[in-house]
């Protein structure tokens, strides 16, 4: 292995400035899950890794904000966000979601801000966050922006951010009496990498979709706003019938993703059944069940 510095600031701007935005050979590492994988690999070879794992600790807080909204420091852990009774009463689809993530192992060290700036294309918490309406705070040497998580991938492990911004909070708004799922489909174990992802958040009025967000994950680049899919199912009492055919136009005009968990066309027809199961299952817990959707 090529010799590298490992530094390991203490404040967010100390980090920040350890970056630099025209080198890409120097990495900020969250718990390092990911950089790991990919230095053993041999696709990284750093000149520096620059630690955040000493960051003060109001970059681990998980906090409501006096408007309702989760606020979630970019080093909360993934373990911290799954047994968090702020998260588990509030967004319960959150806190369904964290516990099919890898293992817990992995879910013990890795954070919200890195799993979000890795922009894996089969990472599960990009499809449920836009779903949800979620953005992100990122922070550089200029200050602060703000930026919607489904605007964050821009391409296979390609975002926006700049190479010295650092994804200092995640927030997340309130439900507001949404109801939510994901499904998350795979072809091993159940906290595998998904051969497809769908997070589907519903506003219901009696038995009529009022509002609908459907984004699809790990079938494309990058997440995907189902836009068809939503529009189907605005104003819909939904039928078994009806699921039926929103899935299957949510397949039309869509560029799914090949890869070594399952053909093009395996997704499409994952889709097409699984669609229908994840609107089910989000008005299934807004009968207050807390159910779970694999």
């Amino acid at each position: 292995m090529i010799p590298f510095e490992y530094l390991t600031p203490r404040t967010l701007d100390e980090a920040i400035s350890l970056l630099d935005p025209e080198d890409p050979d120097i990495r900020p590492v969250g718990g390092g899950t990911a950089v790991m994988l990919m230095m053993k690999a041999g696709v990284l070879r750093p000149t520096r890794l620059v630690s955040l794992r000493q960051l003060e600790g109001q970059h681990r807080q998980i906090q409501i904000d006096p408007d309702g909204a989760l606020r979630i420091g970019g080093m909360a852990s993934l373990a911290s966000l799954e047994h968090s009774p702020v998260v588990r009463q509030g967004w319960p689809v959150l806190a369904r979601t964290f516990r099919s993530l890898s293992n817990q192992r992995v879910r013990n060290v890795a954070t919200i801000g890195g799993n979000l700036a890795h922009a894996d294309p089969h990472m599960d918490m990009p499809p449920v966050l836009s779903a949800l309406g979620a953005s992100v705070i990122a922070t550089g040497p200029g200050g602060s922006r703000q930026i919607a998580v489904e605007d964050l991938c821009v391409g296979y492990y390609e975002t926006v951010l700049e190479r010295n911004e650092l994804i200092s909070q995640v927030i997340v708004p309130p439900m507001n009496g949404a109801c939510a799922a994901y499904c998350k489909v795979t072809t091993r174990a159940a906290h595998d990498w998904p051969a497809l992802g769908l997070a589907v958040s519903l506003q219901l009025d009696g038995p009529v979709i009022r509002e609908a967000s459907v984004v699809l994950g790990a079938a494309t680049d990058r997440p995907t706003r189902l836009e068809r899919a939503q529009a189907m199912l605005r104003g819909a009492a939904p039928t078994e019938q009806h699921l039926k055919q929103v899935g299957l136009a949510a397949t039309e005009a869509l560029d799914i993703v090949s890869d070594q968990h399952g053909s093009a066309g395996y997704k499409k027809h994952l889709l097409s059944i699984y669609l229908g199961r994840a609107v089910n299952a989000a008005i299934h817990t807004s009968q207050g069940a807390d159910h779970d959707a694999h």
